[in-house]
């Protein structure tokens, strides 16, 4: 005789119906931010080898994507840019020249896609010959004066239209003195996502291949980035920024971070974001492209895994191909 089984969870696997009546969280487009890579020079479209699918564009294809984001339903691209290595110094000084890259594309977006929100990245990298976030003095990368520039690169960026700037430095009181220089200028709607809680990852080195920061990197970000270790510390820095402004808090990288995402969003309630980093997006890509894992599976599982871990939104590079996904 079979026993009886009062609560049965099969029931409602049973159909796509039912499945999708009791599914806890959903991934829309609207859930997405493209990160794309913007370049100079003759050739407009360059493949970034360690991500497979991944391009930098030139200003006037940056713009045809923008367009096709706004297609796709994705609310917001991310603007990094590829800089002329001859524009790299130690004082980092491109970083807030007007018409640099970056600012020529939001501009560019802006009057071609203004329904686009234009997201830009305030880091010294791009523009610093040793391959910092911040200023290197004798070896040193040196905190407050680090900050002087960004906020300089910060208002650059508002000037030139940006609708969300994404600090990713992790240098200390960024938040505070950018936001105070962007209410002093008449920036007050301009929006700040903070890159709060960024570790010292090995996840990166696509990325750094992306924006031609690999080969200028001197020693590493662990004096500045958070140990891998650490989650308490995640929560005190989250706290301090939203404290000095900022009105949305980034974990990163995204996937191994899971943990860090719930309880920041847990700690906090207010809009958080992950970004699932060059690292995590190239790992799918090579297994999928070797026949390991099924690809388009795996993308959509990961990124559901963000909604499910308490994520607002998501950084990906897979945002254009989710969302056509998404949309059929």
């Amino acid at each position: 005789m079979t026993q009886h089984i009062a609560t049965r969870f099969r029931r409602l696997k049973r159909t796509p119906a039912l499945r999708a009546m009791v599914q806890e969280n959903v991934l829309t487009p609207s859930d997405l931010i493209w990160p794309m890579f913007v370049t100079d020079g003759e050739n407009p479209r360059t493949p970034v080898p360690s991500m497979p699918g991944v391009e930098r564009l030139s200003v006037d294809l940056i713009v045809k994507a923008a367009e096709q984001a706004r297609d796709l339903g994705i609310p917001a691209i991310c603007l990094f840019p590829y800089t002329d290595p001859a524009l790299k110094t130690q004082d980092c000084q491109e970083a807030w020249n007007p018409n640099n890259l970056s600012n020529r594309a939001t501009r560019a977006i802006k009057d071609a896609v203004p329904e686009v929100a234009i997201m830009t990245d305030v880091a010294l990298d791009p523009y610093n010959i040793n391959g910092h976030d911040g200023i290197v003095r004798d070896g040193v990368i040196v905190n407050d004066e680090s900050v002087e520039a960004l906020v300089k690169m910060a208002l650059a960026q508002a000037e030139a239209g940006a609708d969300i700037l994404g600090p990713s430095d992790m240098m200390d009181g960024r938040i505070g003195a950018m936001r105070t220089a962007l209410e002093a200028a008449g920036h007050k709607d301009t929006t700040i996502l903070s890159y709060a809680a960024k570790y010292a990852s090995a996840y990166y080195g696509p990325f750094r291949d992306a924006v031609g920061a690999s080969g200028a990197l001197t020693g590493d970000k662990k004096t500045y980035q958070m140990n891998p270790a650490n989650a308490d510390e995640a929560l005190r820095l989250v706290a301090r920024d939203l404290e000095e402004g900022a009105d949305m808090v980034m974990v990163k990288p995204g996937q191994p971070y899971l943990d860090i995402c719930r309880s920041v969003k847990d700690a906090f309630g207010a809009p958080t974001f992950a970004y699932q980093v060059s690292g995590e997006y190239a790992q799918i890509m090579a297994a999928g492209q070797l026949g390991w894992l099924d690809e388009e599976a795996v993308m959509m599982e990961s990124l559901m895994a963000f909604k499910r871990a308490g994520c607002d939104g998501i950084l990906t590079y897979f945002a254009p191909r989710v969302a056509a996904l998404l949309n059929s």
